[in-house]
């Protein structure tokens, strides 16, 4: 989405070594922390969610 690490970061009030860790995969956010992301991207949690597992086209074609 064109946002730095350290601003995710600072948008959702968590650390940035521990987005990064979440981005490569080192680290499974709890569902606290994923809420936070999404509100920090602005995005509803269920849509950030079918987006990171793939299923972004089911929601494009489905008009979510």
């Amino acid at each position: 989405m064109g946002m730095s690490q350290e601003a995710l970061a600072d948008a959702s009030d968590l650390h940035r070594t521990y987005i990064s860790q979440i981005e490569r995969g080192l680290k499974s956010p709890s569902l606290n922390a994923m809420q936070r992301i999404a509100h920090a991207l602005g995005k509803p949690l269920h849509l950030l969610v079918k987006e990171a597992s793939g299923e972004e086209s089911a929601v494009t074609q489905s008009g979510l």
